[in-house]
């Protein structure tokens, strides 16, 4: 007689994988740190030894990405635990670990960022400038997913891509209820709903703080190679091919899925445009809108304001965007209350930020990433710079389909690319830039980010709808941030 099934009988079912995952690991962690190390590689006539805590590092990175690509763990918990280790195995003192990971200034601005697009979703800034937008594409599909995928970058650009996402998800499945068309049969609606994820995906790389992944590449280029990227540089270059990828991904969408619809028929108050939206900004819209737009000039105004100022006065965007989530909560302001910033922010991702920039820099100290860098990077650093950006690019998309996660794809590369410009006399940020550009372009899998997940939430395409448009986009990313390096002379 079979045992009757029981939430307990699934659980331990569910359990046992995950254990004999994390016991293979361990295993694994040992046969690493037992080995022997092995002899120095010979790169431009000079030797690159590995050294013990190099190789234990290296075990402790293998271990994160091991758990973070069959998810056993939280990703946030397995940062944690890489912090935990590296003191255990003598690599770096555990003060030391949490100094450089939560005491990193790039945290604040996270919190900041966060905090701030709370609020543009909670106040209903953000649906009442959606509608505003696509209020003037009409009523054809194809331009409907225009409009969605320019609304989607622009956003992004300023606020979090999952956010973003969560915004246009209800105006898009309004419009296609509205129209009758059904999950999973139409091609408007398949396309609509990619259209969701891929415009956020697209504007995430156009500023710092598009997602986390550009914060953390900040981060380690002004620790392990001195050097400071300002709102503006990054933007120079992030701008450009963040726009360039919305008339391709415009194109790969209507072509992959051509809409059966020729005319939308519905009108202009059917097309999800509310009383609420066509009234008169509230309180909270309005103090939204005047503390963002404020932040925004400040971050990209704050070099020029530093030059011209007599001392030189110089407000790190970090304290700018901490500074305007402050604001939020002034007496006679209160857009938000705490108890809603707790709810709404991630705190997770600022977790596994604080871990990454932790693993990643103890991966660089301990010579870890100079070894990994040349043994496996190095002949993509020696091609000419445009092949090398697309290069990078490509490689660092195939890496985000095993991590599926943007902090953990940038944790990994950016460290190694480093240690590899730092060798060669390369500007870091030369190849720094398009990976952290393609940290975030995860277009192929649903599984890859949080932004993909939300629209395909609403049932109108499979996981498999998104794989050959996605790694079409994938190519043509390469390509638009190769073509944005040419153009600024980057």
């Amino acid at each position: 007689m079979t045992a009757p099934s029981t939430p307990a009988n699934h659980r331990a079912r569910a359990t046992l994988p995950r254990l004999a995952i994390i016991g293979a690991t361990a295993l694994l962690l040992a046969t690493v740190l037992l080995l022997p190390t092995p002899p120095p590689l010979a790169r431009n006539g000079e030797l690159i030894p590995l050294s013990w805590q190099g190789k234990a590092m290296l075990g402790i990175l293998l271990t994160a990405i091991i758990f973070w690509i069959t998810e056993v763990l939280p990703f946030s918990i397995t940062a944690i635990l890489g912090m935990l280790l590296i003191p255990t195995f003598g690599i770096g003192s555990y003060s030391d670990v949490v100094r450089t990971g939560f005491g990193d200034p790039i945290i604040t601005f996270f919190i900041g960022v966060l905090i701030l697009s709370v609020s543009f979703t909670r106040s209903g800034l953000g649906n009442r400038l959606s509608h505003l937008l696509l209020s003037f594409v009409g009523t054809s599909p194809r331009k409907v997913i225009w409009g969605f995928l320019l609304v989607g970058t622009l956003l992004s650009m300023w606020i979090t891509d999952m956010a973003v996402a969560a915004i246009l998800l209800p105006i898009g499945v309004s419009i296609l209820r509205q129209a009758g068309v059904k999950p999973m049969e139409s091609n408007f609606g398949k396309g609509l709903m990619i259209s969701c994820a891929w415009g956020p995906l697209f504007g995430g790389i156009a500023t710092p703080v598009g997602c986390g992944p550009n914060l953390l590449t900040i981060s380690f280029l002004r620790e392990l190679a001195d050097t400071d990227i300002s709102f503006l540089d990054w933007m120079r270059v992030g701008v450009p091919a963040s726009l360039l990828m919305i008339p391709l991904g415009w194109l790969i969408i209507t072509r992959m899925f051509p809409p059966e619809l020729n005319r939308l028929t519905i009108g202009k108050e059917e097309e999800g445009v509310s009383p609420s939206e066509k009234a008169p900004l509230n309180r909270e819209e309005w103090w939204t809108a005047t503390i963002l737009l404020g932040t925004i000039l400040l971050w990209i105004a704050s070099p020029v304001l530093a030059e011209m100022s007599a001392n030189r006065i110089d407000i790190p965007m970090q304290a700018i965007a901490l500074g305007g989530a402050v604001l939020l909560f002034l007496p006679g302001i209160e857009v938000l209350s705490w108890k809603e910033a707790q709810r709404d922010v991630d705190w997770g991702a600022i977790i596994l930020i604080c871990g990454g920039i932790s693993i990643g820099l103890a991966v660089y100290d301990t010579g870890a990433a100079r070894w990994l860098a040349w043994l496996g990077l190095g002949p993509i650093v020696g091609t000419p710079h445009v092949l090398r950006v697309f290069l990078i690019v490509l490689l660092v998309c195939a890496m985000h389909l095993a991590f599926s996660s943007n902090t953990v794809t940038g944790t990994i590369v950016i460290p190694l690319l480093i240690v590899l410009a730092n060798d060669l006399g390369i500007n870091p940020w030369l190849i720094c830039a398009p990976a952290a550009f393609a940290s975030s372009l995860a277009f192929i899998l649903v599984t890859e980010t949080p932004t993909n997940v939300i629209p395909y939430s609403a049932g109108y395409f499979s996981i498999k709808d998104m794989v050959v448009p996605g790694i079409l986009m994938t190519m043509a990313a390469a390509l638009c941030v190769g073509l944005a390096a040419l153009l600024v002379g980057f």
